[in-house]
């Protein structure tokens, strides 16, 4: 039987304390699953160019992160709110973020920090402003007119509903053929389109991009996807967002010949088992629950669009919930995870910090941005995934409730206990090696140091401590001391 319970505004105090701390400033083939050691991927959202490259150096590249996710880059509608990024009106990289130059730059610096990245690629529509405009940098457009790139004959024009929108998800033509929300919907069958949006995607392939978050993937067929891939003068990684619906004709599992796929049931079903279910349900997570198979799935715990949907995930705003919550998916060896990198918003449209042209403003975390993959569980719990990549689980312990523990067999170990109390003097079974290490959630290892409690394991693999309510241990072989 599922058990509700309320929170305090603020728990686990120890853990927040140290969360909150700020930290330290032929056809191409798909690729499936980030290639290389490093896969955790940031998604620093609507941060711009000079920001992202500077994280890259003194964040990303030294905690462990393979991959910055990176917002739309192109040129894009006028506005202040998160959303105009993904209104093209032109292919040229310059838009609120930054110039060209600027994202040339950020691409070279995230790479010599060894992280690789990927774009935020809006393929399937153009604007969504009726009665057209001015684009940030100059370009002028109607609805359905793009000077120089594309003209009314390269959209879709459904004839339903009136103003073209998209009302059933239950029809298939509709969805892939209809207007998300008033935004004009390319005719990705034609080959024109597909080549127009090839030379962009290869552009940014040019300026060394690594791979492309393929934005409403859901509303094209996977076939013209396939077909705009094939066109790419090179492999990149692909992960495409196709949002699950109960019944919907359209499956995420469409669209995994092209490479990972967003499963978006891996946040609302970890945040329905965090908040008010059993963290013992967690032992087969993942496929066991009817999820895409793992080596195509793309997890996270939310994303920019879940965060503003309906409360049905865990956000910055849970704290420390949430930075349990994305402990246990960086250690659950289940899909390749992304973690969040929010700024503060009180509405839903609300945009970035800005100045007064919108342009958005150097990232200063934790004043106006959340930074939550700075947050030192987050952080050092990306260690823990590069440590344990390839190795299974074992070790399983859970009480019925809500204390769990598993190993990453003989690499790493994590234990959570999310009762309402502490669970004080019982051992646990890690199948590591005899040793001193770092207890990861409270403390960082350092050039063979440790910032918090360290914890020693015997010949025999065990461990003995006390865990308060809502918090952690976590152990790896990389934060083991000499």
């Amino acid at each position: 039987m599922h058990r509700r319970r309320l929170r305090p505004a603020i728990v686990a105090l120890a853990l927040i304390a140290g969360l909150l701390a700020p930290g330290v400033v032929t056809a191409p083939p798909a690729v499936a699953a980030p290639s290389g050691g490093k896969k955790v991927i940031a998604n620093l959202f609507e941060w711009n160019w000079p920001s992202v490259a500077s994280e890259c150096a003194s964040t990303l590249g030294p905690k462990g992160y393979g991959f910055v996710q990176v917002s739309p880059p192109q040129e894009h509608v006028r506005g202040n709110q998160w959303w105009v990024a993904y209104q093209p009106v032109s292919y040229r990289i310059e838009s609120r973020k930054g110039t060209r130059a600027q994202f040339k730059s950020m691409v070279d610096a995230c790479h010599a920090a060894g992280v690789k990245v990927i774009v935020d690629a809006v393929v399937n529509h153009m604007s969504g402003q009726t009665n057209g405009g001015t684009g940030w940098a100059g370009s002028t457009y109607q609805h359905h007119v793009y000077p120089g790139i594309y003209q009314s004959q390269d959209f879709h024009y459904c004839g339903r509903n009136g103003n073209n929108d998209i009302v059933n998800y239950n029809d298939r033509y509709e969805v892939q053929n209809c207007e998300l929300v008033n935004l004009s919907d390319l005719k990705t069958e034609s080959d024109y389109v597909r080549s127009r949006l090839a030379a962009y995607l290869n552009d940014l392939l040019s300026l060394g991009v690594d791979g492309f978050r393929l934005d409403a993937s859901k509303h094209m067929p996977a076939a013209d996807i396939a077909n705009i891939r094939s066109r790419l003068n090179r492999s990149a990684y692909i992960v495409q967002e196709v949002i699950y619906g109960a019944g919907e004709p359209i499956t995420p599992n469409e669209y995994t010949g092209n490479g990972d796929v967003h499963e978006f049931r891996y946040g609302k079903d970890l945040a329905r088992v965090f908040r008010s279910e059993r963290l013992a349900y967690l032992r087969n997570f993942g496929e066991g629950w009817g999820h895409l198979p793992s080596g195509v799935s793309s997890v996270f715990v939310d994303n920019h669009d879940t965060q503003r949907d309906d409360g049905g995930v865990l956000t910055y705003r849970d704290r420390g919930i949430y930075a349990l919550a994305n402990a246990f998916m960086l250690a659950w060896p289940y899909g390749s995870p992304t973690v969040m990198s929010s700024y503060t918003f009180s509405s839903r449209d609300a945009g970035p910090p800005s100045d007064g042209s919108n342009k958005t403003l150097n990232t200063v975390c934790y004043s106006g941005w959340e930074c939550e993959h700075r947050w030192p569980v987050i952080a050092n719990m990306v260690g823990f995934r590069n440590a344990t990549e390839g190795t299974g689980v074992s070790n399983w312990y859970d009480n019925g409730n809500n204390h769990i523990a598993f190993s990453r067999t003989g690499r790493g170990y994590l234990t959570i206990n999310d009762e309402g109390s502490a669970i004080n003097g019982r051992s646990y079974y890690t199948g590591l090696p005899a040793g001193r290490y770092c207890d990861i959630i409270h403390g960082t290892f350092t050039n063979g140091t440790c910032s918090g409690p360290v914890i020693t394991v015997d010949a025999n693999g065990w461990f003995a401590a006390n865990i308060p309510a809502h918090d952690a241990i976590a152990l790896h072989l990389n934060a083991r001391l000499p």
